[in-house]
């Protein structure tokens, strides 16, 4: 009897998170399905047991395996180990500490399907210890295909290109053939972010379903976004490729300037998020920044910060100098 491909490829990338892994591979026997076949990337996890902890737990878990890297690569490159293993016909992602509702992957492949679309994004639930926090995504227009392209702009808005994760939707393989889905190989942190704006230039048709069925982990002590080292920075490097690859694009000239607003929003986070940084990288984030900003022209760079705040106008002033008259 001839091989039949799975419906759905679920690619969950798990590094030092074995405190999480039970309750996320229970989430996942609640969405088991005959047709669903579920990957584990485990990117050489340092500080635990997240390998023994993801082989003994998914022996309960149909249509699962555990795929160790010999190194560690990081999200980007563990999610690119998942998509090149998987076979579905759709994809989505986890992240190794986050969960799902019961029933949830099967309702995002009806919707996928319902809309014969590209893809389709969804909303989540942020959790903070025993907080729930609803987070839409930034697209008021719902259950209809629409153009991805007419949800990237306003500039000072915040739209699905600021609504990166990747986890919060789910992905036809045909895009795969037309050479998106794949993630840059050894980003560690803003990784999404080319990503998202690839696919919102690239692809065709997409949708917004009002599911509300992934738990994503806010605030743990092992999450990247909690941890002031030199990964960080690959912020930088991330939105360098989003400006780079919307160089050839037919809309260049607007599509940049929402890019850049975004680029100066993030980089003034991170100045302004300067405790949680060891000192050495600090420092280095201050160059990086700018010299970011020194290769944004005077206009460009009026123009992306019109509206964003007396404190981060002030901040970014002073890193890069000579931006006098900026309103915030």
């Amino acid at each position: 009897m001839p091989h039949r491909p799975p419906k759905l490829s679920v690619i969950v990338p798990c590094f030092n998170i074995e405190a999480y892994v039970p309750e996320t591979v229970a989430s996942l026997v609640n969405n088991a399905d005959d047709e669903f076949e579920f990957l584990f990337v485990e990117d050489r996890s340092t500080k635990d047991q997240t390998y023994e902890a993801l082989l003994a737990l998914t022996k309960r878990l149909k249509n699962s395996r555990v795929i160790r890297h010999e190194k560690n690569g990081g999200l980007a490159t563990a999610r690119n180990t998942g998509i090149d293993a998987s076979e579905g016909r759709y994809l989505t992602f986890l992240d190794g500490d986050d969960w799902l509702a019961p029933g949830y992957l099967t309702a995002l492949v009806d919707r996928i399907e319902r809309h014969d679309v590209d893809f389709v994004r969804t909303d989540h639930v942020q959790v903070f210890g025993i907080e729930r926090q609803i987070h839409r995504a930034p697209e008021g227009r719902r259950h209809i295909p629409l153009d991805p392209r007419t949800s990237i702009l306003p500039v000072d808005d915040t739209t699905m290109v600021d609504y990166p994760y990747a986890w919060a939707g789910v992905y036809h393989r045909r895009l795969l053939d037309r050479g998106m889905l794949r993630f840059h190989d050894g980003l560690r942190t803003a990784e999404d972010r080319p990503w998202i704006w690839d696919l919102h230039r690239r692809a065709e048709s997409y949708a917004v379903a009002s599911l509300r069925g992934v738990f994503y982990r806010r605030g743990i002590s092992s999450s990247l976004t909690q941890i002031g080292d030199v990964r960080q920075l690959d912020f930088f490097r991330s939105f360098d490729l989003v400006l780079a690859e919307l160089a050839d694009d037919p809309e260049a000239a607007r599509l940049r300037k929402k890019a850049l607003r975004n680029y100066c929003v993030v980089i003034a986070h991170q100045l302004l998020d300067r405790g949680r940084f060891e000192r050495s990288v600090h420092a280095k984030l201050r160059q990086l920044a700018g010299e970011a900003l020194g290769r944004m022209t005077e206009d460009e760079l009026n123009e992306a910060l019109v509206g964003m705040g007396e404190e981060r106008v002030h901040t970014l002033r002073r890193i890069r100098g000579g931006m006098k008259g900026v309103a915030a």
